[in-house]
Protein backbone atom coordinates (compact mmCIF):
# COMPACT_ATOMS: atom_id res chain seq x y z
CA UNK A 1 0.00 0.00 0.00
CA UNK A 2 1.16 3.53 -0.74
CA UNK A 3 2.91 4.94 2.37
CA UNK A 4 1.91 8.43 1.32
CA UNK A 5 -1.66 7.39 2.06
CA UNK A 6 -1.10 5.12 5.06
CA UNK A 7 0.99 7.51 7.21
CA UNK A 8 -1.42 10.47 7.07
CA UNK A 9 -4.31 8.10 7.80
CA UNK A 10 -2.57 6.76 10.91
CA UNK A 11 -1.83 10.27 12.11
CA UNK A 12 -5.46 11.22 11.59
CA UNK A 13 -6.65 8.28 13.67
CA UNK A 14 -4.13 8.98 16.44
CA UNK A 15 -5.33 12.55 16.74
CA UNK A 16 -9.04 11.87 16.36
CA UNK A 17 -11.40 12.84 19.19
CA UNK A 18 -12.02 9.14 19.92
CA UNK A 19 -8.32 8.49 20.36
CA UNK A 20 -7.79 11.67 22.34
CA UNK A 21 -10.67 11.05 24.70
CA UNK A 22 -10.29 7.29 25.00
CA UNK A 23 -10.39 6.03 28.57
CA UNK A 24 -6.67 5.61 29.22
CA UNK A 25 -5.93 2.14 30.54
CA UNK A 26 -2.87 0.05 31.15
CA UNK A 27 -1.96 -2.42 28.38
CA UNK A 28 -3.14 -5.32 30.51
CA UNK A 29 -6.72 -4.14 30.13
CA UNK A 30 -6.63 -4.55 26.37
CA UNK A 31 -6.58 -8.33 26.44
CA UNK A 32 -7.23 -10.83 29.22
CA UNK A 33 -6.24 -14.45 28.67
CA UNK A 34 -8.69 -17.12 29.78
CA UNK A 35 -6.23 -18.30 32.44
CA UNK A 36 -6.11 -14.79 33.93
CA UNK A 37 -9.86 -14.36 34.27
CA UNK A 38 -11.05 -13.49 37.77
CA UNK A 39 -13.24 -16.15 39.37
CA UNK A 40 -15.96 -14.50 41.48
CA UNK A 41 -17.21 -16.01 44.71
CA UNK A 42 -20.45 -17.15 43.06
CA UNK A 43 -18.53 -19.60 40.87
CA UNK A 44 -16.92 -21.17 43.95
CA UNK A 45 -20.03 -21.54 46.12
CA UNK A 46 -21.35 -24.85 44.81
CA UNK A 47 -17.96 -26.46 44.30
CA UNK A 48 -15.61 -25.52 47.12
CA UNK A 49 -18.13 -24.11 49.62
CA UNK A 50 -21.32 -26.09 49.02
CA UNK A 51 -21.31 -27.17 52.69
CA UNK A 52 -22.42 -23.64 53.59
CA UNK A 53 -25.80 -24.16 51.89
CA UNK A 54 -26.28 -27.94 51.64
CA UNK A 55 -29.15 -29.19 53.77
CA UNK A 56 -30.26 -25.66 54.60
CA UNK A 57 -33.08 -23.24 53.85
CA UNK A 58 -31.51 -20.47 51.79
CA UNK A 59 -32.50 -16.89 50.99
CA UNK A 60 -30.69 -15.02 48.21
CA UNK A 61 -30.03 -11.27 48.07
CA UNK A 62 -29.17 -10.42 44.49
CA UNK A 63 -30.12 -8.63 41.29
CA UNK A 64 -29.43 -9.01 37.57
CA UNK A 65 -25.66 -9.05 38.26
CA UNK A 66 -25.83 -12.23 40.35
CA UNK A 67 -24.71 -14.58 37.61
CA UNK A 68 -22.07 -17.22 37.24
CA UNK A 69 -19.43 -16.65 34.58
CA UNK A 70 -21.38 -18.97 32.27
CA UNK A 71 -24.30 -16.53 32.37
CA UNK A 72 -26.61 -18.59 34.59
CA UNK A 73 -28.33 -16.65 37.33
CA UNK A 74 -27.34 -17.90 40.76
CA UNK A 75 -30.96 -18.32 41.84
CA UNK A 76 -31.51 -20.88 39.07
CA UNK A 77 -28.38 -22.80 40.03
CA UNK A 78 -29.29 -22.86 43.72
CA UNK A 79 -32.88 -23.81 42.90
CA UNK A 80 -31.66 -26.89 41.00
CA UNK A 81 -29.04 -27.95 43.55
CA UNK A 82 -29.99 -31.10 45.49
CA UNK A 83 -30.12 -30.53 49.22
CA UNK A 84 -30.63 -26.75 48.91
CA UNK A 85 -34.09 -25.37 49.67
CA UNK A 86 -34.65 -21.88 48.30
CA UNK A 87 -36.96 -20.04 50.67
CA UNK A 88 -36.93 -16.35 49.65
CA UNK A 89 -35.41 -13.84 47.28
CA UNK A 90 -34.46 -10.25 48.07
CA UNK A 91 -33.93 -7.85 45.20
CA UNK A 92 -33.36 -4.17 44.60
CA UNK A 93 -35.71 -1.74 42.84
CA UNK A 94 -35.58 -3.71 39.61
CA UNK A 95 -36.73 -7.17 38.68
CA UNK A 96 -34.11 -9.53 40.15
CA UNK A 97 -33.20 -10.61 36.61
CA UNK A 98 -33.27 -7.23 34.86
CA UNK A 99 -32.16 -3.63 35.37
CA UNK A 100 -34.54 -2.08 32.85
CA UNK A 101 -36.39 0.90 34.36
CA UNK A 102 -39.12 0.63 31.71
CA UNK A 103 -40.22 -2.74 33.10
CA UNK A 104 -42.87 -2.42 35.81
CA UNK A 105 -41.06 -2.17 39.11
CA UNK A 106 -41.37 -4.87 41.71
CA UNK A 107 -43.90 -4.67 44.47
CA UNK A 108 -42.58 -4.97 48.01
CA UNK A 109 -43.55 -8.64 47.70
CA UNK A 110 -43.71 -10.56 44.44
CA UNK A 111 -43.12 -13.99 42.94
CA UNK A 112 -40.18 -14.92 40.73
CA UNK A 113 -41.94 -16.48 37.72
CA UNK A 114 -39.08 -18.84 36.82
CA UNK A 115 -38.85 -20.50 40.23
CA UNK A 116 -42.07 -19.59 42.03
CA UNK A 117 -40.05 -18.28 44.98
CA UNK A 118 -41.37 -15.32 46.93
CA UNK A 119 -39.38 -12.17 46.23
CA UNK A 120 -39.10 -9.01 48.32
CA UNK A 121 -37.78 -5.60 47.34
CA UNK A 122 -35.25 -3.93 49.64
CA UNK A 123 -35.24 -0.70 47.66
CA UNK A 124 -38.59 0.81 48.64
CA UNK A 125 -39.82 1.51 52.14
CA UNK A 126 -38.18 -1.63 53.51
CA UNK A 127 -34.38 -1.93 53.34
CA UNK A 128 -34.04 -4.48 56.11
CA UNK A 129 -35.58 -7.97 55.89
CA UNK A 130 -38.18 -8.49 58.58
CA UNK A 131 -38.46 -11.49 60.89
CA UNK A 132 -41.48 -12.66 58.89
CA UNK A 133 -39.50 -12.50 55.62
CA UNK A 134 -36.72 -14.56 57.23
CA UNK A 135 -39.00 -17.13 58.83
CA UNK A 136 -37.43 -20.57 58.43
CA UNK A 137 -34.28 -19.22 56.73
CA UNK A 138 -30.96 -20.72 57.84
CA UNK A 139 -28.59 -18.86 55.50
CA UNK A 140 -28.70 -15.63 53.51
CA UNK A 141 -26.48 -15.66 50.42
CA UNK A 142 -25.51 -12.14 49.28
CA UNK A 143 -24.35 -11.74 45.68
CA UNK A 144 -24.43 -8.30 44.05
CA UNK A 145 -21.99 -6.40 41.83
CA UNK A 146 -21.54 -3.01 43.44
CA UNK A 147 -19.95 0.14 42.00
CA UNK A 148 -17.38 1.40 44.51
CA UNK A 149 -19.41 4.37 45.83
CA UNK A 150 -21.02 4.53 49.28
CA UNK A 151 -24.21 6.28 48.18
CA UNK A 152 -25.04 3.50 45.73
CA UNK A 153 -27.48 1.34 47.68
CA UNK A 154 -25.77 -2.04 47.62
CA UNK A 155 -23.16 -1.70 50.37
CA UNK A 156 -25.79 -0.14 52.62
CA UNK A 157 -28.28 -2.94 51.98
CA UNK A 158 -25.46 -5.31 52.98
CA UNK A 159 -25.48 -3.63 56.39
CA UNK A 160 -29.25 -3.90 56.78
CA UNK A 161 -29.18 -7.57 55.72
CA UNK A 162 -26.39 -8.43 58.15
CA UNK A 163 -28.24 -6.60 60.91
CA UNK A 164 -31.44 -8.56 60.23
CA UNK A 165 -29.51 -11.83 60.04
CA UNK A 166 -27.89 -11.20 63.43
CA UNK A 167 -31.26 -10.50 65.02
CA UNK A 168 -32.81 -13.67 63.59
CA UNK A 169 -29.89 -16.10 64.06
CA UNK A 170 -29.36 -16.47 60.31
CA UNK A 171 -25.90 -17.04 58.83
CA UNK A 172 -24.62 -14.77 56.05
CA UNK A 173 -22.59 -15.90 53.04
CA UNK A 174 -21.14 -13.06 50.95
CA UNK A 175 -19.99 -14.01 47.46
CA UNK A 176 -17.27 -11.55 46.58
CA UNK A 177 -17.04 -9.65 43.30
CA UNK A 178 -14.60 -6.99 42.03
CA UNK A 179 -14.75 -3.36 43.01
CA UNK A 180 -14.98 -1.98 39.45
CA UNK A 181 -12.95 1.11 40.43
CA UNK A 182 -10.04 -0.96 41.82
CA UNK A 183 -9.21 -1.41 45.49
CA UNK A 184 -6.66 1.38 45.62
CA UNK A 185 -8.76 4.54 45.82
CA UNK A 186 -10.25 6.00 49.01
CA UNK A 187 -11.78 9.46 48.97
CA UNK A 188 -14.57 11.70 50.17
CA UNK A 189 -16.56 12.44 53.28
CA UNK A 190 -17.22 9.89 55.99
CA UNK A 191 -20.76 10.17 57.40
CA UNK A 192 -21.60 12.34 60.36
CA UNK A 193 -22.93 10.15 63.17
CA UNK A 194 -26.49 11.37 62.63
CA UNK A 195 -26.48 9.91 59.09
CA UNK A 196 -25.35 6.40 60.01
CA UNK A 197 -27.67 3.41 59.42
CA UNK A 198 -29.31 5.12 56.46
CA UNK A 199 -29.85 4.02 52.89
CA UNK A 200 -26.93 6.06 51.55
CA UNK A 201 -24.61 5.72 54.53
CA UNK A 202 -25.20 2.65 56.66
CA UNK A 203 -21.68 2.55 58.12
CA UNK A 204 -18.70 4.84 58.56
CA UNK A 205 -17.03 4.46 55.17
CA UNK A 206 -15.99 7.19 52.70
CA UNK A 207 -17.81 7.88 49.45
CA UNK A 208 -15.10 6.12 47.41
CA UNK A 209 -14.51 3.21 49.75
CA UNK A 210 -11.88 1.16 47.87
CA UNK A 211 -13.15 -2.21 49.12
CA UNK A 212 -15.03 -5.24 47.85
CA UNK A 213 -18.37 -6.36 49.22
CA UNK A 214 -16.68 -9.22 51.08
CA UNK A 215 -14.13 -6.90 52.63
CA UNK A 216 -16.84 -4.49 53.74
CA UNK A 217 -18.81 -7.36 55.28
CA UNK A 218 -15.75 -8.33 57.31
CA UNK A 219 -15.22 -4.68 58.26
CA UNK A 220 -18.83 -4.29 59.42
CA UNK A 221 -18.50 -7.46 61.48
CA UNK A 222 -14.99 -7.06 62.85
CA UNK A 223 -15.44 -3.44 63.87
CA UNK A 224 -18.95 -4.11 65.24
CA UNK A 225 -20.49 -1.44 63.02
CA UNK A 226 -23.96 -2.99 62.80
CA UNK A 227 -26.83 -1.23 64.52
CA UNK A 228 -27.79 -2.99 67.72
CA UNK A 229 -24.36 -4.48 68.26
CA UNK A 230 -25.22 -8.05 67.28
CA UNK A 231 -23.00 -9.73 64.67
CA UNK A 232 -24.16 -12.65 62.47
CA UNK A 233 -22.08 -15.70 61.68
CA UNK A 234 -20.33 -14.54 58.51
CA UNK A 235 -18.69 -16.45 55.67
CA UNK A 236 -16.99 -14.60 52.82
CA UNK A 237 -16.18 -16.57 49.68
CA UNK A 238 -13.32 -14.65 48.09
CA UNK A 239 -12.52 -14.27 44.42
CA UNK A 240 -9.59 -15.96 42.77
CA UNK A 241 -7.24 -13.88 40.66
CA UNK A 242 -8.40 -10.39 41.63
CA UNK A 243 -5.79 -7.77 42.51
CA UNK A 244 -6.38 -4.39 44.07
CA UNK A 245 -4.92 -2.65 41.03
CA UNK A 246 -7.51 -4.17 38.67
CA UNK A 247 -10.19 -2.15 36.93
CA UNK A 248 -13.26 -4.13 35.91
CA UNK A 249 -12.20 -4.32 32.27
CA UNK A 250 -9.03 -6.11 33.39
CA UNK A 251 -10.89 -8.97 35.11
CA UNK A 252 -12.06 -10.87 32.02
CA UNK A 253 -15.61 -10.81 33.43
CA UNK A 254 -18.61 -9.76 31.35
CA UNK A 255 -19.73 -6.17 31.95
CA UNK A 256 -23.35 -5.92 33.05
CA UNK A 257 -24.32 -2.33 33.68
CA UNK A 258 -25.14 -2.06 37.41
CA UNK A 259 -28.15 0.17 36.72
CA UNK A 260 -29.76 1.57 33.56
CA UNK A 261 -27.83 4.86 33.65
CA UNK A 262 -24.42 3.35 34.40
CA UNK A 263 -23.78 2.32 30.82
CA UNK A 264 -20.02 1.86 30.91
CA UNK A 265 -17.10 1.71 33.31
CA UNK A 266 -16.39 5.34 32.40
CA UNK A 267 -19.86 6.38 33.54
CA UNK A 268 -19.41 4.43 36.81
CA UNK A 269 -16.15 6.25 37.51
CA UNK A 270 -17.68 9.65 36.77
CA UNK A 271 -20.76 8.73 38.82
CA UNK A 272 -18.62 8.52 41.96
CA UNK A 273 -18.48 12.32 41.82
CA UNK A 274 -21.20 13.68 39.58
CA UNK A 275 -24.04 11.82 41.25
CA UNK A 276 -24.03 14.92 43.48
CA UNK A 277 -26.00 16.68 40.75
CA UNK A 278 -29.08 14.68 41.68
CA UNK A 279 -29.42 17.40 44.33
CA UNK A 280 -29.48 20.34 41.89
CA UNK A 281 -31.63 21.58 39.00
CA UNK A 282 -28.90 20.47 36.59
CA UNK A 283 -28.80 17.44 34.29
CA UNK A 284 -26.28 14.78 35.22
CA UNK A 285 -26.38 13.44 31.67
CA UNK A 286 -29.16 10.92 32.15
CA UNK A 287 -30.88 10.38 28.84
CA UNK A 288 -27.65 10.77 26.85
CA UNK A 289 -25.00 8.30 25.75
CA UNK A 290 -22.69 9.74 28.44
CA UNK A 291 -24.63 9.71 31.73
CA UNK A 292 -22.70 11.26 34.62
CA UNK A 293 -19.94 12.32 32.21
CA UNK A 294 -22.09 15.18 30.83
CA UNK A 295 -23.24 17.77 33.37
CA UNK A 296 -25.18 20.86 32.34
CA UNK A 297 -28.24 23.10 32.04
CA UNK A 298 -29.45 25.61 29.41
CA UNK A 299 -28.15 28.60 31.38
CA UNK A 300 -24.61 27.46 32.22
CA UNK A 301 -21.63 29.39 30.86
CA UNK A 302 -19.68 26.26 30.01
CA UNK A 303 -16.71 28.09 28.49
CA UNK A 304 -16.09 30.00 31.71
CA UNK A 305 -16.83 26.95 33.83
CA UNK A 306 -14.28 24.85 31.93
CA UNK A 307 -11.68 27.58 32.35
CA UNK A 308 -12.26 27.74 36.11
CA UNK A 309 -12.29 23.98 36.56
CA UNK A 310 -9.20 23.26 34.48
CA UNK A 311 -7.44 25.95 36.52
CA UNK A 312 -7.75 23.66 39.54
CA UNK A 313 -5.44 21.18 37.78
CA UNK A 314 -7.17 18.10 39.14
CA UNK A 315 -5.11 15.06 38.08
CA UNK A 316 -6.33 12.75 35.32
CA UNK A 317 -9.38 14.81 34.37
CA UNK A 318 -10.07 17.39 31.68
CA UNK A 319 -13.21 19.55 31.85
CA UNK A 320 -14.43 20.26 28.33
CA UNK A 321 -17.36 22.41 27.10
CA UNK A 322 -20.15 20.36 25.55
CA UNK A 323 -23.76 20.73 24.45
CA UNK A 324 -26.29 17.92 24.84
CA UNK A 325 -30.02 17.28 24.90
CA UNK A 326 -31.31 14.68 27.39
CA UNK A 327 -34.11 12.48 26.09
CA UNK A 328 -36.13 9.56 27.38
CA UNK A 329 -34.32 6.37 26.45
CA UNK A 330 -36.17 3.05 25.99
CA UNK A 331 -34.72 1.69 29.24
CA UNK A 332 -35.85 4.67 31.34
CA UNK A 333 -39.09 4.67 33.30
CA UNK A 334 -39.54 8.42 33.07
CA UNK A 335 -38.12 11.41 31.26
CA UNK A 336 -34.80 12.60 32.72
CA UNK A 337 -34.01 16.03 34.17
CA UNK A 338 -34.27 18.79 31.50
CA UNK A 339 -35.52 16.31 28.91
CA UNK A 340 -35.75 17.83 25.44
CA UNK A 341 -33.80 20.95 26.40
CA UNK A 342 -30.48 21.89 24.86
CA UNK A 343 -28.02 21.99 27.74
CA UNK A 344 -24.75 23.86 27.85
CA UNK A 345 -22.43 21.91 30.06
CA UNK A 346 -19.19 20.17 30.89
CA UNK A 347 -17.83 16.84 29.70
CA UNK A 348 -15.92 15.25 32.58
CA UNK A 349 -13.25 13.65 30.42
CA UNK A 350 -11.24 11.18 32.48
CA UNK A 351 -7.91 11.03 30.69
CA UNK A 352 -6.00 8.95 33.23
CA UNK A 353 -8.17 6.81 35.44
CA UNK A 354 -5.33 5.74 37.74
CA UNK A 355 -4.74 9.39 38.67
CA UNK A 356 -8.32 10.69 38.54
CA UNK A 357 -10.22 11.54 41.72
CA UNK A 358 -13.84 11.65 40.56
CA UNK A 359 -15.42 12.66 43.85
CA UNK A 360 -13.22 15.73 43.96
CA UNK A 361 -14.24 16.48 40.37
CA UNK A 362 -17.89 16.36 41.43
CA UNK A 363 -17.26 18.71 44.35
CA UNK A 364 -15.33 21.06 42.05
CA UNK A 365 -18.18 21.14 39.52
CA UNK A 366 -20.72 22.06 42.20
CA UNK A 367 -18.36 24.77 43.45
CA UNK A 368 -17.77 26.19 39.94
CA UNK A 369 -21.46 26.31 39.00
CA UNK A 370 -22.28 27.99 42.30
CA UNK A 371 -19.49 30.50 41.68
CA UNK A 372 -20.91 31.36 38.26
CA UNK A 373 -24.65 30.86 38.69
CA UNK A 374 -25.59 30.95 42.37
CA UNK A 375 -28.74 32.87 41.47
CA UNK A 376 -30.02 30.05 39.25
CA UNK A 377 -29.23 27.02 41.41
CA UNK A 378 -32.05 25.23 43.18
CA UNK A 379 -30.72 23.06 46.01
CA UNK A 380 -32.37 19.92 47.36
CA UNK A 381 -30.56 19.84 50.68
CA UNK A 382 -32.11 16.51 51.71
CA UNK A 383 -30.60 14.86 48.64
CA UNK A 384 -27.22 16.43 49.37
CA UNK A 385 -27.38 15.17 52.94
CA UNK A 386 -28.06 11.65 51.62
CA UNK A 387 -25.24 11.80 49.06
CA UNK A 388 -22.61 13.42 51.29
CA UNK A 389 -23.87 12.34 54.75
CA UNK A 390 -22.57 15.73 55.87
CA UNK A 391 -24.82 18.32 57.47
CA UNK A 392 -22.77 21.32 56.41
CA UNK A 393 -21.73 20.58 52.82
CA UNK A 394 -24.17 22.99 51.20
CA UNK A 395 -23.22 25.62 53.79
CA UNK A 396 -19.54 25.14 52.90
CA UNK A 397 -20.23 25.77 49.21
CA UNK A 398 -22.44 28.79 49.85
CA UNK A 399 -19.99 30.33 52.29
CA UNK A 400 -17.24 30.39 49.67
CA UNK A 401 -15.08 27.45 50.79
CA UNK A 402 -12.61 26.49 48.07
CA UNK A 403 -12.47 22.95 46.66
CA UNK A 404 -9.11 22.41 48.38
CA UNK A 405 -10.57 23.45 51.74
CA UNK A 406 -13.41 20.98 51.25
CA UNK A 407 -11.02 18.20 50.23
CA UNK A 408 -8.87 18.86 53.28
CA UNK A 409 -11.88 18.59 55.59
CA UNK A 410 -12.08 14.82 55.17
CA UNK A 411 -8.36 13.91 55.20
CA UNK A 412 -8.13 13.05 58.90
CA UNK A 413 -11.22 10.84 58.78
CA UNK A 414 -9.96 9.16 55.61
CA UNK A 415 -6.64 8.29 57.22
CA UNK A 416 -8.48 6.73 60.17
CA UNK A 417 -10.68 4.69 57.80
CA UNK A 418 -7.72 3.33 55.85
CA UNK A 419 -6.10 2.28 59.14
CA UNK A 420 -9.23 0.58 60.43
CA UNK A 421 -10.17 -1.33 57.28
CA UNK A 422 -6.68 -2.62 56.50
CA UNK A 423 -6.95 -5.81 58.63
CA UNK A 424 -10.08 -6.84 56.71
CA UNK A 425 -8.73 -6.52 53.17
CA UNK A 426 -8.52 -9.87 51.38
CA UNK A 427 -6.43 -9.07 48.32
CA UNK A 428 -3.00 -7.65 47.51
Amino acid sequence: MNLAIVVPLLLLLMNSPWSRDHFRASPSSLAVHQSERVIPGADRLLSEYVHLVKGKNVALVSNHSGRLTNGTHLVDTLFRTPGVTMTALFGMEFNIRSNDYSIQRDNEKDIDPQTGIVKYSLYGETHKPTAEMLKGVDVIVFDIQEVGARFYEHINILGFVMEAAAENNVEVVVLDRPNPLTGRHFDGFLPDDEYLFRFGSYASVPVVHGATMGELAQFYSGEKLLRGGKIPKLHVIPMKGWKRSMWFDQTGLEWRKPSPNLLTLKSVLAYAGTCLFEGLNISEGRGTDHPFEYIGAPWIDNIKAAEILNGLRLPGISFEPVEFTPEKKPYLGRAPELSGQLCSGIFVNITDRDQAQPYRAGIALVWAFNKLHSDKLVWDEKVFERLTAKKDFVKMIRSGATPQQIFSSWEKDLQEYTRRIKPYLLYE
